[in-house]
C-alpha cells in the first residue's frame, strides 16, 4: 500500500496474518486471564448524596439519568467486577460517605494498598466546603498508604450550573484544594479534576480518562491510532470499549467534546439496529460480535466510520468525505491496527501467564 498503509511504518509485526485471523472477526482475542490481585480498583468516594452511586448505575448499569432519582442514598460497600474487555478490567468500589474508612479498626491498607484510582465526588450545587475538607483527609491519608494511588475529583451535577458557573467553581475548588494541600506539606500530590453529570456525556469521558492513567500499554495504543490516522487520511480516531462507551484510548490530537458524542451515538445506533436485524439468536447476550462495522455519512460532509478490533472494542473513526474515497486503504489498515491489538492481547496474556510461551 506504500506510504499510505501503516504496514510499513514497522510500528507493529503486520506483514502477515495467521491463518485463524482474518477480516471476518475468526479468531477475535477474549481478555486474558488475570491475576485477582494484579486488577486495579477504583473507589468511588465523596459525602452522602454527592451522586456516586448515581455515576456508577447509569456508566456500567446503563440505568437512565432519571432513574436514578430513586435511588436510595448507600449504607454500605457496594462491589462490582467490570469486565468488559482486556483495558476494561478492574474493581468499582461505591464507598458510603457516612463511614470512616481510616478507622484504626478498619482495613485502609487492604482497601488503598493495590494499584487503582481514587475518585472523590464533590456536589457542585451544594455547599462544597465540607466536601473539601473530607477530601482533604481523604487523600493525603490514602497518599501516605499509597504514594501510586492515581486521585481524581469529580465536581459532579453541573448540569444545574450556567457555563459561567461551572468555570467558577471549578476554578474555586481546584484552588481551594491545591492551598489546603500546599498548606500541610503535600505538594507532590497530585490531583486531576472533571466537570462531570449523568445527564449529558461527560460522566463517560471523565471515566475514560481515570480508567486511560491505569493503563500500563496506552503509549502503544496510541501510537497506533496515530499511526492509523496519518497514514488513512483520517481526522479523528477512537479506540471504545462499546458497553460503557468509554473511550480507552485516542489519537494525540485534542479531543473535541462533540466528536466524542457523535462517536457514542454512532455506537447507540450501531447496537440498536443490530439488536433488531443482526441477532440471529433470541437467547443471544449481544448485538455487538466479530462482524459489527457500520458506516455512517451526515449532511455537512463528515463520515462515521466504526469496526470491531476485538472483544467489545471498536475503532470509530471521523473524517471528511472527500477522503473516504480511499476505503480500502482505510479498511486496510484498520485490519492491521486489530492485528496489531491481537498481538498485545497476546504480549498480555503471556505477561500474566507466564508458562504460556
Amino acid at each position: 500500500m506504500g506510504k499510505n498503509s501503516f504496514e510499513d511504518q514497522n510500528f507493529a509485526d503486520t506483514s502477515t496474518f495467521s491463518e485463524d485471523f482474518d477480516y471476518k472477526g475468526n479468531g477475535t482475542p477474549e481478555p486474558p486471564p488475570n491475576d485477582e490481585n494484579a486488577r486495579p480498583r477504583i473507589l468511588l468516594m465523596g459525602l452522602r448524596r454527592s451522586g456516586k452511586s448515581s455515576i456508577s448505575k447509569v456508566v456500567f448499569q446503563k440505568m437512565s439519568p432519571n432513574e436514578t432519582l430513586f435511588l436510595e442514598t448507600s449504607n454500605k460497600i457496594v462491589k462490582e467486577n467490570i469486565r468488559n474487555s482486556a483495558f476494561v478490567d478492574f474493581e468499582l468500589w461505591d464507598l458510603p460517605g457516612q463511614t470512616d474508612f481510616f478507622d484504626p479498626n478498619s482495613d485502609a491498607d487492604i482497601m488503598f494498598g493495590l494499584r487503582g484510582s481514587l475518585i472523590f465526588v464533590i456536589d457542585a450545587q451544594d455547599d462544597y466546603i465540607e466536601a473539601l475538607n473530607k477530601l482533604h483527609s481523604t487523600v493525603t491519608k490514602a497518599y501516605k498508604i499509597n504514594p501510586n494511588i492515581k486521585f481524581e475529583v469529580f465536581i459532579h451535577k453541573i448540569d444545574g450550573l450556567t457555563e459561567d458557573n461551572k468555570i467558577e467553581t471549578q476554578r474555586d475548588i481546584h484552588q481551594r484544594a491545591m492551598d489546603d494541600l500546599s498548606d500541610s506539606g503535600f505538594d507532590q500530590l497530585q490531583l486531576n479534576f472533571h466537570l462531570t453529570s449523568i445527564y449529558d456525556h461527560s460522566i463517560f469521558e471523565a471515566f475514560s480518562k481515570v480508567v486511560q492513567r491505569l493503563m500500563i500499554y496506552l503509549p502503544f495504543i496510541e501510537n497506533l491510532l496515530n499511526l492509523l490516522i496519518t497514514n488513512s487520511a483520517i481526522e479523528k480516531a477512537f479506540l471504545f470499549d462499546v458497553v460503557s462507551k468509554m473511550y480507552i484510548a485516542t489519537d494525540s490530537t485534542p479531543v473535541d467534546m462533540q466528536s466524542y458524542e457523535l462517536c457514542c451515538d454512532m455506537i447507540d445506533v450501531v447496537i440498536d439496529i443490530s439488536w433488531i436485524y443482526g441477532v440471529k439468536d433470541d437467547n443471544a447476550s449481544s448485538a455487538y460480535d466479530d462482524y459489527s462495522s457500520s458506516v455512517i455519512k451526515l449532511n455537512n460532509g463528515t463520515v462515521l466510520f466504526l469496526r470491531e478490533v476485538g472483544h467489545y472494542l471498536a475503532v470509530v473513526c471521523i473524517l471528511r468525505e472527500e477522503n473516504f474515497d480511499r476505503r480500502g486503504i482505510i479498511t486496510y489498515n484498520v485490519l492491521c491496527f486489530r492485528n496489531a491489538i491481537q498481538q498485545l492481547f497476546e504480549l498480555m496474556n503471556k505477561k500474566s501467564n507466564p508458562e504460556i510461551k
